[in-house]
């Protein structure tokens, strides 16, 4: 059964710069993208807190990136600020959209939990809404992105970025790339991204409330979505209150450290 993400729009880079403009911007290596195989990646301030996040797979009419709807028309400006003479058509694409799908496309780079997804021509006919399904399956696999972590507002190591191969440390330069591989040097991650759920069903609070153990703050939700979302979390402070009773306004809440996060 295949759903269409409608959260979910379509850039295209097509050109014969292509390539190497986009290298020089995101956090990943875009000589991966390929036919059949994406890589995901993200364009960072050059202070290293993430503007946009996106997926990257080689199409037809050349790079075709799958982004949050509600950021394409930003995404299209930031890239083309950077344009400047480069051979490189940039332009949001209407007729194509992102879907979920069991067979065919490419399996998330991210998590391969998460399952395949395909980008084409959207057909003339009914297709299911799969973007509540979709999130429920990001929510239990504690994968964040776009809306969790915002624009300007998070690290891409605090972010989960690493951890979710969206950071190539070898690549050569790309935007905010000092920052991030000092951060990776200094070998102590402070902050995740975690997800947080209210224990009796109410709705979780909303962003910027502080979570808390033992009356201190570890952290704050950064997104919610009924009774679960994400929160930053400071580690250390979460191990210091060894099982405490955790809060967020009042409500009592848990916050869950996915398999796929390094300890």
């Amino acid at each position: 059964m295949t759903f269409e993400l409608t959260d979910r729009a379509v850039i295209v880079l097509s050109g014969a710069e292509a390539r190497p403009f986009l290298q020089g911007l995101v956090t990943n290596d875009v000589e991966k993208a390929a036919p059949g195989q994406a890589v995901y990646a993200a364009l960072l301030t050059r202070q290293g807190k993430i503007l946009f996040d996106f997926l990257i797979v080689a199409g037809d009419d050349g790079l075709l990136i799958d982004c949050r709807r509600a950021s394409c028309e930003a995404l299209v400006k930031r890239l083309s600020m950077y344009k400047l003479r480069a051979k490189v058509d940039i332009r949001a694409r209407g007729d194509l959209g992102v879907f979920t799908t069991l067979n065919g496309g490419f399996i998330d780079p991210r998590l391969p939990a998460l399952g395949r997804r395909s980008i084409s021509t959207k057909a003339d006919l009914q297709l299911l809404v799969g973007d509540d399904v979709y999130c429920a399956t990001r929510l239990d696999q504690g994968v964040p992105e776009g809306l969790d972590f915002g624009s300007d507002r998070m690290f891409a190591m605090d972010a989960d970025l690493d951890e979710l191969h969206a950071i190539s440390f070898d690549k050569g330069c790309y935007v905010g790339q000092e920052l991030t591989a000092r951060m990776k040097h200094r070998g102590k991650d402070r902050k995740r991204l975690l997800v947080v759920a209210t224990k009796d069903g109410s709705p979780l609070p909303a962003a910027s409330t502080p979570v808390e153990a033992k009356g201190q703050d570890i952290g704050a939700v950064t997104s919610s979505y009924g009774t679960r979302g994400f929160a930053l979390i400071r580690l250390d402070r979460l191990a210091e209150a060894a099982g405490a009773p955790l809060e967020a306004a009042g409500l009592a809440v848990t916050v869950t450290k996915p398999d796929w996060l390094s300890p």
